[in-house]
């Protein structure tokens, strides 16, 4: 918007600059070269009156000594013709032999015509600048008078006042360019304090506002609705951390007593339980920390991490087991199919979270009968977690909705669920620097794939 007011307000200013300096520059050179003609047209009536007194006289002496003084004291050349077009008097000892030009002029002015003064030349290329005037005497031509004069000095004048022209138009563009960028800077003061108060409030202080008494009046508006937008996402953030807060309290107590509840239980059983028992309890604490990312995502919009050095198919094939029987009840048979270790330094919990709710998401819709792999792996530059299923799978309209939330496919029929899964494994992934992929593969089902940047642990 800044450029498109610059370019809007500098074209047609420099525009008019330009032109009033050119018109400026031709006033003044027109203004020259005319004080320069009528200057010439002057010395010739001087000149035709002496040389009229001295062809009657048949003397050229009469006039000899002055038009010698002028060409000695003004640099002008006078030169006096007879009727036949002779030389009758100069001050110019070179005369005899005439330009082809002046000597057509001389033709014309023996002729009784008189020649029209020459045409202004920009900024005048010409050496010199010649008149010529005829003789009358009684109403009869009788010779013609030719005054000559070196255009060095007004066009060195036409040159300094073009230079003085250019300098000043130079500095008017120049001071120009600066009005404009100062135009612009206080017609879009506004926009960019509205600019600056939202990157406030993305970085969190949701308390930023604009006043709403600067600007103009259509802008005000538009600050008015910004500083009700943000009361409002204020309202809504406050809420959230009010619900963050009470959730941490209402859910924190139940699982901790039913962790005790566990550990007061696994007094009673014997030997043969401890597995199991000791599994509850990773569970719950696995539940424990699951729940404080959640809670912090939701508090500050990211979580606190906590970085680890973790084996990614060592998680993978814990998180198989821990969903082997919840599968089996649907008759799916869960696996994976990492090969060796893939170590990387990331948040356990976090990855944790985001690969159960892509599992969930694969044993909720694959058939019944069907397999559901898990892999880990690297590649050159990520680290890889993959789920792949063998259910419906997604178009590939539908693969570009599917981490958006609330978005279910309408080929799930009855099936729970809320169509938060996948976009939480989204947001928890983003917390850390990781992404999400979903594809659809040609063999059907969907592969859904965490991708983790490589802090590799060697």
């Amino acid at each position: 918007m800044r450029r498109r007011l610059i370019v809007v307000f500098l074209v047609p200013l420099v525009a008019i600059l330009l032109l009033l300096g050119g018109a400026a520059a031709w006033s003044a050179t027109r203004s020259i070269q005319q004080s320069f003609y009528t200057e010439q047209l002057g010395d010739l009536g001087y000149f035709s009156t002496s040389a009229r007194q001295a062809l009657r006289s048949g003397s050229p002496t009469v006039i000899d000594a002055e038009v010698e003084r002028f060409e000695q004291v003004y640099g002008i050349d006078v030169v006096v013709f007879d009727l036949a077009g002779s030389v009758w008097a100069a001050g110019n000892r070179d005369a005899e032999v005439l330009p082809d030009e002046d000597a057509a002029r001389v033709r014309l002015a023996l002729s009784g015509r008189r020649a029209d003064a020459p045409e202004p030349v920009f900024p005048w290329i010409a050496g010199d600048s010649s008149l010529v005037e005829p003789i009358f005497d009684d109403g009869d031509v009788i010779g013609a008078v030719m005054v000559s004069a070196d255009v060095e000095a007004p066009r060195t004048e036409i040159l300094r006042q073009l230079l003085i022209l250019t300098i000043v138009s130079i500095v008017s563009v120049g001071l120009g360019v600066l009005l404009v960028f100062q135009l612009a800077r206080w017609v879009l003061s506004p926009v960019r304090r509205l600019d600056e108060a939202m990157v406030a409030i993305e970085r969190g202080e949701m308390d930023t506002r604009v006043a709403e008494d600067t600007g103009p009046p259509e802008l005000r508006r538009m600050t008015r609705v910004f500083n009700g937008m943000a009361d409002e996402i204020e309202k809504v953030m406050t809420r959230q951390q009010e619900f963050a807060l009470n959730a941490s309290h209402e859910l924190r107590n139940p699982l901790n007593a039913l962790l005790l509840r566990v550990e007061h239980l696994s007094t009673g059983l014997d030997a043969d339980w401890q597995d199991d028992v000791e599994e509850t309890r990773e569970e719950g604490r696995r539940m424990a920390r699951i729940l404080e990312t959640l809670l912090g995502l939701a508090r500050g919009g990211r979580a606190d991490t906590t970085i680890s050095a973790v084996d990614l198919a060592a998680l993978a094939a814990r998180r198989v087991e821990a969903w082997r029987d919840v599968a089996a009840q649907r008759g799916i048979l869960i696996r994976s199919t990492a090969a060796g270790p893939v170590m990387i330094a990331t948040d356990r919990t976090i990855v944790e979270s985001a690969l159960d709710a892509v599992i969930d998401n694969a044993v909720k819709y694959s058939p019944s009968d069907s397999v559901v792999e898990v892999g880990a792996s690297r590649t050159d530059e990520v680290c890889l977690l993959t789920v792949r299923d063998h259910g419906p799978g997604l178009t590939r309209e539908q693969v570009a909705l599917a981490t958006d939330r609330f978005w279910r496919s309408d080929d799930t029929g009855e099936a729970p669920g809320s169509g938060l899964g996948l976009a939480i494994a989204t947001d928890l992934l983003d917390s850390i620097g990781g992404e999400l992929r979903v594809e659809s593969p040609d063999a059907g089902g969907l592969l859904v794939s965490l991708v983790l940047p490589d802090g590799a642990v060697r």
